[in-house]
């Protein structure tokens, strides 16, 4: 059904000729990730008339502003403004960077996206071609990943990113939800005003959720932009990325967890090894194994020729799932996340606050709310 709604979705449309409105975009940073330049170079070449680049951090010394400023000598002609302002607002370090960097916006379209997004030059008039629609009040992007860096845990990184996460949210989107994901977002200085501004989402996790939940608190749309961004999967280790897919895992399963348990039931290969497994080395049982990995190889396969990416090796697709399903069951083992070097509680709620007297251990308090749906994969901040 994923791969099927891939090949809807990239029928959708930008936006007409002579309608291009002048357009802010907010990028906050934090370091010197793999990839970073690639992927900020890529919004310097956009082919937009009227667009300015924001870029934001919290620390003077970040080793992300001379990645800035060599770009900025690069491509004179651009807009360019570098916020560096280390209020900390409070404990979401992405939105308290975003609620510095805001007041140099100059352009009533804002779009926010992560550092990690790499983007193609007709970016801009895809993600605000839903806002011609009144009753659209955020457009989001849907996006796969790419290995930063060599070796296996990247690329296993990548691959749920692109054969489970984006066809599960395809899926969904043919079904109906509106998932709202933070690598790109597009809306108007008004529809952030009504929702109660960037403050309004400082105390959330998933401020991607937050966001969506709040513009359908308004009767608003979410609507999903006709492009693909890309993101760089940067950890190097398995331990590094298996702490990372478990932070979306626990900050998913806090806001749904009866939705997010249900996500085992998208891992065939895991549930074939079980089978056989239980059955023995019955050849029924091994036909079985080898069906579903046929069938699962050749949805993973018709994905990366779609996405023009280079195919995943199919022979670890049992391993991906198998670690998949490891990281759903330890999301309800537990409620500790740790996010940019800060540790946190994800737990029922809705704010986010100190605990203890550690100055970086924050308790998260996630709402749970039946009103946005969430998508099957996780959403990077």
């Amino acid at each position: 059904m994923g791969v099927a709604g891939l090949h809807r979705f990239f029928g959708g449309a930008a936006m007409p000729p002579g309608e291009q409105p002048p357009v802010s975009i907010l990028k906050p940073l934090k370091g010197d990730e793999p990839l970073l330049e690639a992927a900020l170079a890529s919004f310097f070449t956009l082919a937009y008339p009227n667009y300015q680049l924001v870029f934001g951090v919290q620390d003077s010394t970040d080793p992300a502003i001379a990645v800035v400023e060599r770009l900025r000598r690069l491509f004179p002609e651009r807009d360019v403004a570098l916020v560096i302002d280390s209020t900390p607002h409070g404990g979401n370090g992405k939105i308290a960077n975003l609620i510095n960097m805001l007041p140099q916006a100059r352009h009533d379209l804002l779009i926010l996206s992560d550092s990690d997004v790499h983007v193609s030059p007709t970016f801009i008039d895809c993600m605000i071609a839903g806002l011609i629609d009144p009753e659209v009040g955020v457009v989001t992007a849907l996006y796969t990943g790419v290995a930063g860096v060599p070796g296996l845990p990247a690329r296993l990184g990548a691959a749920h990113i692109n054969h489970v996460f984006l066809p599960g949210v395809l899926a969904g989107h043919m079904l109906g939800r509106e998932d709202c994901l933070g690598a790109a977002l597009a809306l108007r200085r008004t529809t952030l005003a009504r929702i109660g501004g960037l403050l309004a989402l400082l105390p959330h996790l998933a401020d991607d959720a937050a966001l969506g939940r709040l513009a359908h608190g308004l009767g608003l749309q979410v609507a999903l932009a006709p492009i693909i961004v890309m993101t760089t999967v940067a950890e190097s280790s398995l331990r590094a990325l298996l702490r990372h897919e478990l932070r979306w895992a626990r900050t998913i399963r806090s806001l749904a967890p009866v939705f997010y348990a249900t996500s085992l039931l998208q891992y065939p290969l895991f549930w074939s090894l079980v089978t056989l497994a239980v059955a023995g080395p019955r050849l029924w049982a091994w036909v079985f194994l080898v069906v579903v990995w046929l069938l699962r190889a050749t949805a993973a396969r018709a994905l990366s020729v779609r996405l023009r990416q280079n195919g995943f090796p199919l022979w670890l697709l049992p391993l991906r799932e198998m670690l998949s399903v490891g990281i759903v069951i330890a999301a309800y083992l537990g409620n500790q996340v740790v996010w940019r070097g800060t540790t946190m509680q994800a737990v029922a709620g809705d704010d986010l606050r100190r605990v203890g007297s550690r100055p970086r251990r924050w308790k998260l308090k996630l709402r749970r709310s039946g009103t946005t749906p969430l998508p099957r994969g996780i959403s990077h901040s």
